[in-house]
């Protein structure tokens, strides 16, 4: 149920909807070379110079899309989490999707085919699904039922264990191999392209459909898993349907742009403290919510200290610490 005095539904989507196109704007038009706002919207109208349509359409679109399909599914990934789990702190790194992630990536690295368009992403994807595939078998061992609190513990564990792996593997590597595989272990969306974008949106967006259909499920989940099941909803199977896609999301999220924390952690806690937690419009305001911060979080992340480029996972990890205590110490109250 909506909290008591919450914004209409209508209010809050279209907030966020223009705060998502304004952060578009403010990321084709800020970088190295600062291009004005009519000269965006000539470019994406057909115009403009051919140094303006390159800067816009090569480099600085493909890396937007980017971060709102990836932010967008991080997001849409922590609320799902937290609702199959029934517990507020989880997101998608808890459950050792990240580890996986990393270590496939470090592995690639330390093999000499890190630069490769391809063989990084895929080893990173491969890894995070060993470790999806991992996790479940542990949690449905434990039971006939899957125990939310045997999967958030197997996903913990599973995550301290590769990350071990990560820092053992770490020791071994070379100077440039180690500096590549931290740099990507704190996230980055500078290698953008459109082959990389229409790849992450192929999987991203069946996945949130998918998560979307199963908007019932977690509202009555919500409720208990006694009053899910007599309400006629398959518990084992509905967990499982939405932690693998969740997780998948996470996946290829993090396969793309790398280790990025938080966004499913604080974007599900802001709107649930501004309208509740019901799922059909948790969903896709968090799918949105996510891709405006992390579009944000990245434009900061190429600007506040040019020539260098922060990592961006950092930048949302120093943003995120302080949002989440704020949000603690409001939902305390």
């Amino acid at each position: 149920m909506p909290r008591s005095g919450a914004p209409s539904r209508t209010v809050l989507y279209s907030a966020l909807v223009l705060i998502t196109l304004l952060s578009v704007l403010l990321a084709l038009s800020v970088g190295a070379a600062k291009l004005p706002i009519d000269a965006v919207f000539a470019v994406l109208a057909g115009g403009g110079s051919s140094e303006q349509r390159a800067i816009v359409l090569e480099l600085r679109l493909p890396r937007a899309l980017m971060a709102l399909l990836a932010g967008g599914a991080l997001a849409m990934s922590g609320t799902v989490f937290q609702a199959v789990l029934r517990n507020p702190l989880a997101e998608p790194y808890v459950l050792g999707v990240s580890g996986g992630a990393a270590v496939g990536a470090v592995v690639a690295i330390m093999l000499g085919v890190g630069q490769s368009r391809w063989a990084l992403p895929v080893a990173a994807l491969a890894g995070a699904i060993l470790t999806i595939g991992l996790v479940l078998r542990i949690a449905l061992q434990a039971g006939r039922a899957l125990d939310s609190r045997v999967l958030l513990l197997a996903g913990v564990i599973a995550g301290a264990f590769l990350n071990a792996i990560i820092l053992l593997l770490l020791t071994f590597a070379d100077v440039e191999s180690f500096r590549s595989a931290i740099f990507w272990m704190m996230g980055s969306l500078a290698g953008a392209s459109w082959g990389d974008t229409l790849l992450l949106g192929a999987y991203v967006i069946p996945g949130a459909l998918l998560l979307l259909a199963l908007t019932r499920p977690l509202n009555l989940l919500a409720l208990g898993e006694e009053t899910a099941a007599h309400l006629g909803v398959n518990v084992t199977r509905s967990r499982i349907v939405a932690y693998l896609a969740a997780s998948l999301l996470t996946a290829v999220s993090v396969a793309t742009c790398g280790v990025i924390g938080f966004i499913g952690l604080i974007i599900p806690h802001t709107l649930r403290l501004l309208r509740g937690g019901e799922h059909g419009f948790l969903l896709p305001a968090s799918f949105i919510a996510g891709a405006a911060f992390l579009l944000l979080t990245d434009t900061l992340a190429r600007t506040l200290a040019p020539p260098t480029e922060l990592p961006v996972g950092v930048v949302t990890a120093l943003i995120g610490v302080p949002v989440f205590v704020a949000l603690l110490r409001r939902s305390g109250t």
